[in-house]
């Protein structure tokens, strides 16, 4: 498996992303949306930064359980219910991000929502992988 992380100079510099993604391999992981669900289905985390932990924790579990890790991740969708906060609150997501899931950035989004299926959850992470 083969990710090539490309980020063009005549672009802004990326921060926590990449612009875009080649992909090159035999298996394609499609992870579900995660939010800071816990095993009993409860939300957890009061503030943005906890539940994203628990989001992104939750997505590399399910990458984990189909043999995937970080690096695979091809592509994060992030859909927040405040973008504002999200944009407040990015320094610490990345702090997060580098601890969980490392320094290799897929091609991301961040999309604003009104709410999302749980009331309580804040934010919301799907992906793609692709595995060798």
């Amino acid at each position: 498996m083969s990710l090539e992380r490309i980020n063009p100079p005549e672009l802004s510099p990326p921060t926590g992303f990449s612009h875009a993604v080649t992909a090159t391999g035999s298996r394609l992981v499609l992870l579900a949306g995660q939010t800071a669900l816990d095993g009993a289905g409860r939300v957890v985390g009061d503030g943005l930064a906890e539940q994203f932990e628990t989001a992104l924790g939750n997505l590399l579990a399910a990458l984990k359980a189909a043999g995937g890790t970080p690096a695979d991740l091809a592509r994060v969708t992030v859909y927040a219910t405040d973008i504002a906060d999200y944009r407040a609150q990015a320094p610490a997501l990345g702090r997060v991000w580098r601890r969980l899931a490392g320094r290799d950035y897929p091609a991301m989004a961040v999309i604003g929502v009104v709410r999302l299926w749980d009331e309580q959850a804040l934010v919301e992470l799907d992906g793609l992988a692709v595995l060798a």
